[in-house]
């Protein structure tokens, strides 16, 4: 029996017969070829500028995903999930099939409807970061890393992380360098 032990550990130590080396994950940024017409990606995209919404540059692919955005600002903002179909141009985000959002108020829309809300105590503000996960089928909103046990469902097909805001004195959002399990980390300064 000691002798089977010490051959698993053996075969673990050198790799393991299928040793199938992890594949590097694509760098997650703000996609220039899916964005508004309003809106100036910058920084290697990691920052946007001006009204309107852009998609990251990879779609959630995992049973469960998560990213999350620093909230620098306040103002005119959402962040959730989108379709390649959605309007990136029609803020708020929200009003359609095509996209899953909270807004800056604490609601979260899909098809212009309120599926649910934040407690009222518990708005984001400057500083605070949302984390925003997502199955396929339910969406959850994390504040401070704290559950806010209020899910919205109702999006289907492919969906990508979405950041859409209003700026006319073209304040930024900024995503931060983070590994992508479907993790995005992003700051918003609407």
């Amino acid at each position: 029996m000691a002798a089977s032990v010490f051959c698993c550990f053996s075969w673990c130590r050198d790799g393991g017969a299928g040793h199938i080396p992890l594949k590097e994950m694509p760098a997650v940024h703000l996609d220039t070829q899916r964005m508004g017409t309003d809106v100036v990606i910058v920084k290697n995209g990691r920052r946007i500028c001006g009204t309107g919404g852009c998609l990251a540059n990879a779609p959630l692919h995992q049973n469960k995903s998560y990213f999350e955005f620093k909230i620098q600002s306040t103002g005119i903002w959402g962040i959730g999930v989108a379709t390649q179909k959605a309007n990136l141009n029609q803020i708020p985000l929200g009003r359609d099939v095509h996209s899953l959002v909270m807004r800056n108020d604490g609601a979260l829309y899909y098809n212009n409807e309120e599926k649910n809300r934040l407690p009222a105590n518990n708005l984001p503000q400057e500083g605070d970061v949302v984390g925003i996960t997502y199955d396929h089928v339910e969406l959850n909103v994390y504040l401070n890393g704290k559950n806010m046990h209020c899910p919205a469902s109702g999006i289907r097909g492919t969906v990508y992380p979405v950041v859409y805001g209003k700026s006319e004195i073209f304040k930024l959002f900024h995503i931060k360098e983070s590994i992508f399990i479907a993790v995005l980390f992003c700051e918003v300064c609407f």
